[in-house]
């Protein structure tokens, strides 16, 4: 998928945003929803902007931050890293796959109450379940990619006299670059709403525990500042992971 940044795909993007808010607007205007617990967005993004330069509010996005770019640097690590290993190496694939097709399918939140009891209550509990739920996508798709590396251009590194490992990493890996930052870029996705999620259910911290808060003391406006907010930095985030897919591929004839 291409990600070119042209007038045209900037409208089509904003589109879909302009037309969520003023349908927005319209529900609150019209009176077919309770300002009470749909406030409208005029007073909700202004409440956002005055959130944004508080202390505290930028307290809670730093610890949802620490714990998003652990956890996924962690799934980058761990998926590349098997994958790779799985598409090179048979005997690791037959270790690898089974597990893949076991744990691929189970909702990693199922998993939480156990983290919880292993790790406790902090930052580990939620780092670990952000990197289990982010792994698969990115080691499936590495896995994907170095499998389907044109073999033509592994023997003509090893007809030049090239080391295995440097087969690895100057043949397989470079290949394989597009279809691991496609994982990457899915990964992080779901690292968004992992995080949200877990600090949703415990927390003493971070943008989940802001809207348990609100919601909590029935504050309807500070409970859509910390939705609005993760939303903000997965787009932020989604849109530097893709400039650096563009550096980094821009080799290629599809980036």
């Amino acid at each position: 998928m291409t990600s070119r940044l042209s007038p045209k795909n900037v409208v089509l993007g904003l589109a879909p945003i302009v037309l969520v808010v003023a349908v927005w607007q319209g529900l609150v205007s019209s009176g077919l929803t309770p300002v009470a617990l749909l406030p409208p967005p005029g007073v909700v993004f202004s409440r956002l902007i005055q959130q944004l330069v508080t202390w505290t509010f930028q307290q809670e996005v730093a610890a949802t931050l620490v714990r998003l770019f652990a956890g996924f640097a962690i799934a980058v690590v761990l998926g590349v890293g098997v994958g790779i290993a799985a598409a090179a190496h048979p005997a690791v694939d037959a270790v690898v796959r089974p597990i893949v097709r076991v744990l691929a399918p189970l909702p990693k939140v199922a998993l939480y109450p156990a983290l919880l009891l292993l790790l406790g209550f902090g930052h580990g509990s939620k780092i670990t379940l952000v990197a289990a739920d982010a792994l698969f996508p990115i080691l499936l798709s590495t896995y994907y990619g170095a499998s389907t590396v044109e073999q033509k251009l592994i023997w003509s590194a090893m007809a030049a006299g090239t080391p295995r490992y440097e087969i690895l990493f100057k043949v397989v890996l470079p290949a394989a670059m597009p279809s691991i930052l496609t994982g990457c870029r899915i990964g992080l996705v779901i690292s968004c709403i992992v995080v949200f999620l877990a600090e949703m259910i415990t927390s003493t911290d971070g943008l989940g525990h802001a809207l348990i808060t609100a919601a909590r003391t029935f504050q309807a406006v500070d409970m859509f500042v910390p939705l609005i907010t993760i939303s903000l930095l997965g787009l932020i985030l989604n849109a530097l992971l893709g400039a650096l897919r563009s550096y980094l591929l821009r080799g290629f004839p599809e980036a």
